[in-house]
């Protein structure tokens, strides 16, 4: 493969560049140091074009080619945010800020795709122009949504646009992908039930709060089982539950629940929006509750177009000898809003036997930049290959 030999080269540079972003993590958009040290190794390659602040923080570097007879414009994207979670790694590089980790691999996805910004821009052996996006707040803050919403798609003129993330327990270096809908939308909840406070002692004088709770808890399971196709994804899960009331002889006035609804598919997703606001509502008026139903639109559904996935695959089979098809993701990623804007497609990396992602004793495995950077880099040289 043409150029696993000059990522081997690089390995032990991009692993610095790596281990330093995992040492000094920033959240959402206050990626501000991770921001300026991609901007700064982007004009340190001789990026033709570097534009900032897209997205709050985001930064764009352009990569023209050899030629540009194509006419074709290629996006590249990688997350740069870490998480609020407390590093349990023990690594000599472990996060130096206490309650930021990278715990996502963001700083892996961001080290490979400076890695192809260096080669690319050092053999230009393409046809077209490259656009390398370094997006801030995918966890949770909707950065590429941001990003897309400040013009960047238009600006730069981009055609088609392309993700990668690391995967854990499949084997380092390998590669899957899916056609279609790929990672779930991801829909949150506040239910706010207001009932009768009192004596526990008395319960036949107060409206109980915790058992239209209970009630309502059990009752959002039957979205899933009793009102959605059997053969359609659909998860509600109630995350948390306050009281206003934390005395042992005290019924509560108010209950709050949080929690999250993830789908794959838009009229399921219209669905529970729909069956979570009558259940609760019903239940809460069974009970003589008034309840207050607060139901938020996440990411949506993360779709991958078809050309564009096949492609990848090829890309990926030609850097790791193959590329298995991947399964369905009931997480979410808010690369969703570029591909709602362009045709492009989203992969996994392997990252081998770690522990998962959002756990605090993940680490990205070094050993899988090779195969990432390649496959960015290919999938410029092929899209777009010189004459």
């Amino acid at each position: 493969m043409p150029v696993k030999n000059r990522f081997a080269e690089l390995l032990p540079e991009i692993t610095e560049w790596r281990r330093d972003l995992h040492e000094n993590p920033e959240i959402l958009f206050e990626t501000h140091r991770t921001s300026a040290i991609v901007a700064e190794k982007l004009k340190a390659f001789g990026c033709d074009e570097i534009v900032t602040g897209i997205g709050r923080t985001g930064v764009v570097g352009v990569i023209k080619g050899k030629a540009n007879g194509s006419g074709k414009v290629i996006g590249l994207r990688a997350d740069m945010d870490a998480l609020p979670i407390h590093e349990q790694t023990g690594l000599d590089y472990a996060s130096k800020t206490d309650g930021a980790m990278h715990a996502c691999g963001h700083d892996g996805h961001t080290a490979m795709l400076l890695g192809a910004a260096k080669y690319l821009s050092e053999t230009r052996n393409f046809d077209g122009t490259v656009v390398v996006i370094f997006q801030p707040a995918e966890e949770g803050g909707g950065g590429g949504k941001e990003m897309c919403d400040d013009g960047m798609m238009d600006q730069f003129g981009i055609q088609e646009v392309y993700g990668m993330h690391n995967w854990p327990g499949k084997p380092v270096g390998s590669f899957a992908i899916r056609p279609g809908a790929f990672f779930a939308a991801t829909d949150t909840f506040d239910i706010i039930v207001e009932g009768k406070g009192g004596h526990a002692a008395k319960p036949q004088e107060v409206i109980d709060s915790t058992v239209v709770a209970a009630q309502l808890i059990t009752a959002l399971q039957t979205i899933a089982s009793r009102n959605a196709d059997p053969v359609e994804q659909v998860v509600v899960s109630v995350t948390s539950i306050e009281s206003s009331s934390t005395a042992y002889n005290v019924i509560p006035q108010r209950v709050h629940l949080k929690g999250t609804v993830r789908t794959l598919d838009k009229d399921i997703r219209a669905l529970a929006e729909k069956r979570l606001g009558e259940i609760a509502t019903g239940i809460g008026a069974t009970f003589g509750a008034t309840v207050d139903v607060q139901y938020h639109h996440g990411y949506p559904v993360m779709v991958n177009s078809d050309e564009q996935t096949d492609f990848a695959a090829e890309v990926a089979a030609s850097v790791a000898g193959d590329c298995a098809d991947a399964p369905l993701v009931m997480g979410g990623e808010d690369f969703a809003y570029m591909l709602e804007e362009r045709p492009g497609a989203y992969i996994l990396v392997g990252n081998g036997d770690t522990a998962a992602v959002h756990h605090p004793e993940y680490n990205f495995n070094d050993e899988a930049i090779p195969a990432g950077c390649s496959w960015w880099a290919e999938i410029v040289e092929q899209r777009m290959p010189a004459a």
